[in-house]
């Protein structure tokens, strides 16, 4: 990949973060814990998907957090003028990253089945 596209999707995601933890103060993230997973940036610097994961125990929260990271899409562009040296600020793509949910659900169907392990097949 471009080393050049690989530090610019670094940086966005430094301070995407930042900006997200920091200086949005909306109380429907309440206690969510936001994390920005990777960014990924077109070639032309036109575009970014940023994959957020949010975690929290209550889906609404979630659901309400990740709208409102989505909603604040343009105040997190502007705030990355002042932060980025970028001619141009890509256009922000917020996706939702649910991998570690999968993750979790995938250990607790592995947990439920009833597999002997090698011991207890001898």
């Amino acid at each position: 990949m471009n080393v050049k596209i690989d530090r610019i999707n670094h940086e966005l995601q430094r301070q995407i973060s930042e900006i997200i933890s920091q200086e949005i103060k909306d109380p429907r993230i309440g206690n969510a814990v936001v994390g920005i997973t990777k960014v990924s940036t077109t070639p032309d610097l036109k575009y970014s998907k940023i994959f957020v994961s949010i975690y929290s125990k209550d889906t609404v929260e979630q659901k309400e957090a990740f709208d409102t990271i989505v909603r604040s899409s343009q105040f997190i562009r502007n705030a990355l003028k002042n932060k980025v040296k970028m001619r141009v600020i890509p256009e922000l793509h917020f996706i939702q990253d649910k991998t570690e949910e999968h993750g979790s659900r995938i250990d607790e169907i592995l947990r439920g089945l009833n597999i002997p392990n090698d011991e207890e097949e001898k």
